[in-house]
């Protein structure tokens, strides 16, 4: 253990002195004197010697102060609840990286979150694995395998090397970022509830931005790859500033001309409007009303919040509570700062009421509606000032808070995503003081949505996708016909053992009053913790268990009963269009968007019928009725019949399907022709298959993949990637070709060339372009589908042409 030891600024009677425990800039002796740790880090402001002989002395006094230490986000302790982001106090005094051999992922049942250990002996009794060096891009020092000859041979190599990444629990981690927006909101509610920030997330948080800066202009855009916006640059700017890196940091200067040039931050968004309010940057008259009254609105009413789509109505409970308290953390040194450094004019002289609707061209991608606009204009100028009573407003917040309280309860305090999730431990923290338990057990759950890369370190859109990928790493392995290779066995029995650990058992309490869709027998995205069901993912889940389950020599972990509770909930799922959506059925009409007032999202006040989504409750009940014929019968005849006909009519001319949540056509036209396949319609006999091969076979590229950008998703057209080919838009496109019987096996044989020549010695696909997005606008990595659905795709080859010569 090494100590940097300093004295903390302060205008009150001296005090003990404070510790940062670190690792040192250079290695010195061992056992080091407290001099050799002093000439180690000097020169270091107003350092004070302790008579303590050695550093073993100085870990020991940290122990009994362990309790007076606040550690702050660039590890200058003050003490605990000193407000963590007064300027000087806040100075970044630590290396640029921290030690990547000290970082540890701990995935317990599912809940991965992970830890820096502090000293040598920590790191020897917790030693790192193979899944936590790749994750952080560290040396994997793994041997070259055999180069593959066949698909099957390529398809071992990967498995060969997938396997090293499945986690104690039988799960498979990776990052799931992409958005720009998660971190600002989550360092912003550690500053103003005055949470202590461990000093290595503060610095991998701080490198993470600075490496997702934009190259040219220095700004931050809504995603990784997604262009400058004031939005992005706004918060990260902000969140780098209340991390304690100066605003005359070269880096900051940079984006501060951006942001500038842009018009500065009062032409942010509205949710960047909301974080800087609560900070204390900007002046609440600038956020457009978010009234908690309409959480009073009868059920039946049209526009009531709980038809709106879930990540809305999560989002809009506690930001109601918090508008309507009109609540801003205590004024620091570098909130003022920061009112001089984000605006073009004077922080004194903007007409805050008067920017409620300012937005950049850039951030507005979903213009607010008149209608929208002429209710905020009512609100502001009728309502709040003159009608709004003050008991109709106390019950309106109560019932609110109840909800948020039923929210964090039912997802055993880890909420529906991080976006919400910050926002409920703010209305905790202002209705219940910093020692309320709720707050702290959502504080406590918080770092379960962090990753680190080896970029820094990231949130995360949710929670992780730990479900989801397993289902799909299952599937890819029965796909191959691996799954009776006693080699594979061990890992695909931890798989389903996973998987039967995270079926949620049982609905939500009160699921009525708080509005929650039916979930016993479902499976969640990430874990059962989280617990909000979702369509695909308990389809895909389904299929995984079953496919093993009825493969001779595996265990039958799930009963029939278990699986009748997961049938059960699927058949809740379907719209009156046939089609299905993601979290519950669609509950509001289109009208509803005409209250969107997100901007920089598109589509997101309601569900929608989804083809990914269709398809996956289709296959599933397909698999299903080939086992258990008898239940329910009818009613799952006339679902997929439903199914299947909203498929149809979700093509397009050019024969396409919009894919909500991969990128994009390539992604919808795989499960479009999946589900078509599932009902015995290929391109030899239906139409819809034979349009939807005819568009996939015409992006095809020279090389033989497929390269589709996340600009498709914003423009509703195909587009190329400026980097060429994508292994996973390949194989997606290869699987769709499979799955639809194309005849020509000739381009098929050119994707699977392109997909195993891309792999690598150690039997790995490396990272390519970013595969996910949601809400249209926003795209989000599934680092996994470079392996899962390559795989796939390999394996599902080798079986329909196994004497085949790729290479």
């Amino acid at each position: 253990m090494y100590l940097n030891l300093r004295t903390t600024k302060s205008k009150s009677p001296p005090g003990p002195l404070y510790f940062d425990i670190r690792l040192l800039p250079r290695r010195i002796s061992s056992p080091p004197t407290v001099q050799q740790a002093v000439d180690a880090v000097a020169p270091v402001e107003e350092l004070q010697l302790l008579t303590l002989t050695t550093i073993d002395e100085a870990a020991t006094m940290v122990e009994h102060e362990k309790e007076r230490i606040f550690t702050t986000t660039h590890a200058h302790p003050v003490k605990r609840h000193a407000a963590p982001d007064d300027h000087e106090a806040k100075r970044a005094r630590l290396d640029d990286r921290t030690d990547y051999s000290r970082w540890r992922l701990k995935d317990e049942d599912g809940c991965q979150s992970w830890h820096y250990l502090e000293d040598a002996e920590q790191s020897e009794k917790w030693p790192q694995t193979t899944a936590d060096k790749y994750f952080l891009g560290l040396p994997l020092d793994l041997p070259e395998l055999p180069p593959a000859k066949s698909p099957l041979e390529s398809v071992v190599n990967g498995l060969t090397f997938f396997e090293k990444l499945q986690l104690p629990p039988g799960n498979w981690g990776c990052e799931y970022g992409g958005p720009m927006f998660l971190l600002p909101g989550v360092v912003i509610t550690w500053v103003v509830t005055k949470t202590p920030i461990p000093w290595a997330y503060a610095t991998e948080i701080k490198n993470y931005l600075f490496s997702r800066a934009h190259p040219d202009d220095g700004g931050w855009g809504l995603h990784i790859e997604g262009e400058s916006s004031v939005f992005g640059t706004s918060l990260n700017y902000t969140t780098l500033r209340l991390l304690g890196v100066d605003a005359d940091h070269p880096a900051m200067i940079k984006a501060r001309g951006t942001l500038h040039k842009l018009g500065g931050a009062v032409n942010s968004p509205h949710w960047a409007k909301f974080w800087l309010s609560v900070l204390g940057v900007m002046k609440w008259d600038i956020v457009n009303p978010v009234p908690p009254e309409l959480w009073l609105l009868p059920d039946w009413a049209p526009i009531a919040p709980w038809r709106w789509w879930i990540h809305m109505r999560q989002v809009f409970l506690p930001m109601s509570y918090i508008w309507s308290k009109k609540w801003s953390a205590e004024e620091t040194d570098v909130v003022r700062s920061l009112r001089e450094e984000l605006f073009v004019e004077p922080w004194d002289k903007i007409d805050w009421l008067g920017h409620r609707n300012s937005i950049s061209p850039t951030d507005n991608y979903h213009p607010k509606s008149w209608l929208l606009n002429s209710i905020n204009w009512a609100l502001v100028n009728v309502w709040n000032p003159y009608v709004r009573p003050n008991a109709l407003a106390k019950k309106a917040e109560n019932w609110v808070s109840k909800l948020v309280d039923m929210e964090v309860e039912n997802t055993k305090y880890c909420c529906l995503a991080p976006v919400n999730a910050p926002m409920n431990a703010v209305l905790c923290y202002i209705r219940d003081g910093p020692d309320s338990s709720m707050y702290s057990q959502i504080i406590e759950r918080l770092p379960e949505s962090m990753w680190v890369k080896s970029e820094g370190m990231l949130c995360n859109g949710t929670n992780g996708v730990q479900c989801w990928d397993t289902a799909f790493a299952i599937q890819a392995v029965v796909e191959a016909g691996l799954a009776d290779d006693p080699k594979w066995k061990p890992m695909l029995l931890k798989a389903l053992e996973f998987l039967d650990k995270q079926q949620i058992r049982e609905n939500v309490k009160d699921q009525d009053v708080c509005y929650r869709q039916q979930r016993k027998g479902g499976w969640a995205f990430s874990n059962k913790d989280q617990g909000y069901a979702v369509s695909d993912c308990i389809s895909e889940g389904l299929k995984a268990v079953i496919l093993l389950q009825k493969t001779p020599g595996y265990p039958q972990r799930l009963n029939n009963q278990r699986i009748f509770d997961a049938i059960d909930t699927l058949l809740t799922y379907q719209n009156d269009s046939g089609g299905c959506a993601s979290y519950e059925p669609t509950r509001g009409g289109e009208y509803l968007e005409m209250l969107n007032a997100a901007e920089v999202f598109g589509r997101i006040m309601i569900e929608y019928d989804y083809p990914e989504c269709t398809t996956a409750v289709v296959t599933a009940l397909s698999m299903f009725q080939k086992h258990w014929p008898d239940y329910r019968a009818k009613e799952i005849e006339k679902f997929v019949q439903d199914c299947v006909g909203y498929i149809k009519r979700a093509q397009r001319l050019d024969g396409s399907w919009y894919g909500n949540w991969g990128i994009c056509f390539t992604y919808a036209a795989m499960f479009a022709l999946e589900s078509l396949a599932s009902i015995g319609e290929t391109y030899e006999n239906s139409e819809y298959a034979k349009k939807g091969c005819k568009f996939l076979l015409s992006k095809q590229r020279e090389d033989g993949g497929w390269s589709e950008s996340y600009r498709a998703c914003e423009r509703s057209e195909y587009i190329e990637h400026d980097s060429g080919s994508q292994v996973v838009m390949t194989a997606w496109a290869v699987l769709g070709l499979l799955e639809a019987e194309y005849p020509d096996k000739e381009p098929i044989i050119k994707g699977v060339r392109l997909i195993m020549e891309r792999q690598q010695a150690n039997g790995e696909w490396l990272q390519e372009a970013i595969e996910g997005v949601f809400n249209k606008s926003c795209m989000i990595s599934y680092p996994n589908y470079k392996f899962t659905f390559t795989m796939k795709a390999l394996g599902m080859f080798s079986k329909k042409y196994p004497d085949e010569a790729v290479i």
